[in-house]
């Protein structure tokens, strides 16, 4: 059973939309009891990284997110949820995160209109399942004002005045910045290709 965790992120319900639209069966789970059970785990996000981290730590399941995710249980990490995979950021500098990858997720800067909002293309920088028959440079829909740092771990990129994460994928741990559950039909193919790996 795939496990969506649910801290009272603004875009569960079209998460939850999203599964039921490729036939996917879930379950909200909001415990560490839960996510330990989880066969795979998807933590979408939006909104603040100090409140995401904050919801977290008062539902004490920090430990547990972390024990399952380097336990090797496939994990999906949607906009806010990707970001959390990292050490901090600059929008809540007194908050950890996970830290499963070193970095910090920095704000936009320069002239761009901030939030990025819209539609963009995605840079390939290496295979990855997620993006598996989704065409060489996939266009999806992105709406945020952080974004997270180039690592080892990077499978696809955007640019928006500076490139950035779009796609991270390393073993059972993989991360969108941007929102399959705004991306058409394309978007269905990226969480179906998470769901059949």
């Amino acid at each position: 059973m795939i496990s969506i965790f649910d801290y009272g992120a603004g875009n569960l319900r079209s998460v939850e939309n999203t599964l039921g639209a490729i036939g996917v069966e879930y379950a909200l789970i909001r415990d560490a009891a839960s996510i330990r059970k989880s066969t795979k785990l998807i933590l979408p996000g939006v909104g603040h990284f100090g409140q995401m981290m904050r919801a977290l730590d008062e539902l004490d399941v920090r430990g547990a997110l972390i024990e399952t995710i380097r336990g090797g249980t496939p994990f999906l990490g949607i906009c806010l949820g990707l970001q959390a995979l990292f050490t901090s950021s600059e929008e809540a500098p007194d908050e950890r995160g996970l830290g499963i990858y070193e970095g910090e997720v920095k704000r936009f800067q320069g002239e761009m209109r901030i939030p990025h909002m819209g539609w963009n293309q995605l840079d390939t920088v290496r295979e990855s399942k997620l993006l598996r028959h989704t065409g060489t440079k996939p266009y999806v829909y992105f709406a945020h004002s952080y974004y997270a740092p180039v690592v080892r771990a990077t499978a696809a990129t955007c640019e928006y005045s500076v490139p950035y994460t779009a796609v991270l994928e390393q073993g059972n741990v993989s991360g969108v910045q941007f929102h399959p559950e705004k991306s058409g039909d394309l978007g269905l193919k990226i969480v179906r290709n998470f769901v059949e790996s």
